[in-house]
């Protein structure tokens, strides 16, 4: 068995490309020299690692098995030469971040250019999901650290306490809806607004995914009107009446003209959030993606408790 770091980097980028050309220029490698190596890897090893077809290649079984195999050894890589470059001259690395929707927009943008200027040899590859799929890359050690809502399990990794992102319903002040709050109804369960009409995020924000899987679970669908691309598009639209909107409530104070809407706290328990960074082990991460997180930690708005016993 013979292979170096530049096949299995070569064979990662050919796998999460879907084809050999696109792997080979990501590796800054010929066709040819890209397809030679593959060949090289499946002789070496004796068996076939990708499934080659018309639109492309995909990861046999085996194929799969080396992919994560060949990321563990090049993060481990990534993280020695990250480690002894500290003793010289100072932190220097990327940080794969994955963080939810509220998170992404809501509260680490600041905060993340903070950490960017004190730190000019660091970089962040920052990308939105879903909670459960920011789990899942955290435990197969696709991300670093994770940024995830309290709904999900996280038992299994340690969590450190980020912020508060209690979710809200807005609504125009003329809408049916406003009258029962005006009626002396201080909140309202989601199942009251779903006879309605809602204005949402595009179909692959982690914050619509999460609020049609809450729609599920009570036997209901959301229906969504129109689609916009940012909680402020949805503040807007719903100011101009386009129907109801579900926005963390730091979006809503940051709103110029929120008070022309009417801002009421959804009573159910899953609206209630807390945000947490979350990571297999904190103390194993680089020492460039601990500064982050202790960072992140002076700007959390739980200071001093960590959320599991792990946090040491």
């Amino acid at each position: 068995m013979h292979f170096d770091l530049i096949d299995l980097k070569l064979f990662l980028n050919v796998t999460e490309a879907g084809n050999i050309t696109a792997g080979a220029a990501h590796s800054h490698l010929s066709l040819a020299s890209a397809s030679a190596r593959i060949r090289g890897l499946e002789s070496s090893l004796g068996i076939a690692l990708l499934e080659r077809g018309r639109r492309g290649v995909t990861p046999t079984a085996a194929g799969k098995a080396l992919a994560q195999h060949a990321r563990l050894i090049l993060q481990q890589v990534e993280r020695l030469h990250a480690d002894l470059t500290d003793y010289a001259q100072g932190f220097k690395g990327q940080i794969r971040l994955l963080c939810n929707t509220s998170a992404l927009s809501e509260y680490l943008p600041e905060t993340l250019a903070e950490f960017l200027a004190d730190h000019p040899n660091i970089d962040i590859s920052l990308e939105e999901h879903p909670s459960l799929r920011i789990l899942h890359a955290v435990r197969h050690g696709t991300a670093d650290i994770g940024i995830i809502s309290n709904a999900v399990d996280a038992s299994d990794l340690q969590t450190l306490p980020f912020c508060a992102d209690p979710l809200t319903l807005i609504m125009h002040l003329n809408h049916p809806l406003a009258e029962q709050v005006d009626a002396g109804q201080g909140s309202l369960r989601f199942s009251q607004a779903l006879g309605h009409e809602f204005v949402g995020l595009g179909v692959n924000s982690a914050m619509a995914i999460y609020l049609e899987e809450q729609a599920l679970h009570l036997g209901r669908r959301l229906k969504t009107r129109v689609r916009a691309e940012s909680f402020d598009g949805v503040l807007r639209m719903v100011l101009r009446g386009a129907g109801l909107g579900i926005v963390p409530q730091a979006a809503v104070e940051r709103f110029q003209k929120a008070s022309r809407l009417r801002s009421v706290p959804l009573s159910d328990s899953w609206a209630d959030r807390q945000l947490l960074m979350c990571a297999p082990d904190f103390d194993a991460l680089p020492e460039y993606a601990k500064a982050l997180v202790r960072h992140l930690r002076r700007k959390t708005t739980f200071p001093g408790t960590p959320m599991s016993s792990t946090d040491n």
